[in-house]
């Protein structure tokens, strides 16, 4: 069991490295980490590359969650610990996202790969995530707090759901508070009323 739990770990771990954000901009002989924020994250790369190539990003980062929830699920499948395992995946793969060592250790904040996680461990938990997201920044126009109330819905939504499943319940928590941590400048940015708000049409971008 705990060969099993290692190699998913390290699975999960190493695929959270495949940074989609700091990938692609390294094809454009750049780094999206020297702009902006400095943050590897998708919000920082659209603000600075633009939405075109914002999709290969969200399919890196949603994709690298979804196939080390899948094989933490598989692993662990037969032992009756299969959700468990996606969740253990999930959590690896957050940490290799936000910490990659194959980046000096400076990844994005999670959200996107949070998403992929909640779809592939329980996808009533992505459909919740997508809604406070887009009504928050709908809304707002405040990326920022539109990730920090998605990531806390996480949490929210495995605290409540997954009683009976402790582990899969403590890994949700983790991620959320993961993910506040991670926004926690932009925390500062928005009690202070310094926070950017998101442009979505090219004639306010330019303004």
């Amino acid at each position: 069991m705990w060969l099993a739990v290692v190699v998913i770990v390290l699975t999960g771990y190493l695929l959270g490295n495949l940074n989609g954000s700091v990938m692609i901009s390294m094809m454009q002989k750049d780094d999206v980490r020297n702009h902006g924020s400095g943050n590897g994250g998708l919000t920082n790369f659209v603000r600075n590359f633009g939405y075109g190539k914002a999709l290969g990003v969200i399919a890196v980062d949603l994709g690298k969650a979804v196939l080390a929830c899948l094989v933490g699920r598989l692993i662990l499948e037969n032992a009756g610990y299969g959700v468990e395992g996606a969740m253990l995946g999930g959590v690896a793969v957050s940490l290799g996202h936000d910490f990659p060592v194959l980046f000096g250790f400076r990844g994005g904040k999670g959200i996107l790969s949070g998403l992929g996680i909640a779809a592939a461990v329980d996808y009533r938990c992505a459909l919740l995530i997508i809604a406070v997201f887009v009504l928050t920044v709908a809304l707002t126009r405040y990326v920022s707090l539109g990730s920090i109330l998605a990531a806390a819905s996480l949490g929210i939504f495995f605290g409540v759901m997954y009683l009976d499943h402790p582990w899969v319940m403590a890994g949700g928590i983790f991620m959320a508070v993961l993910a506040i941590f991670m926004h926690r400048g932009n925390i500062k940015r928005l009690l202070s009323g310094t926070e950017r708000k998101q442009s979505f049409s090219r004639k306010e971008k330019k303004a």
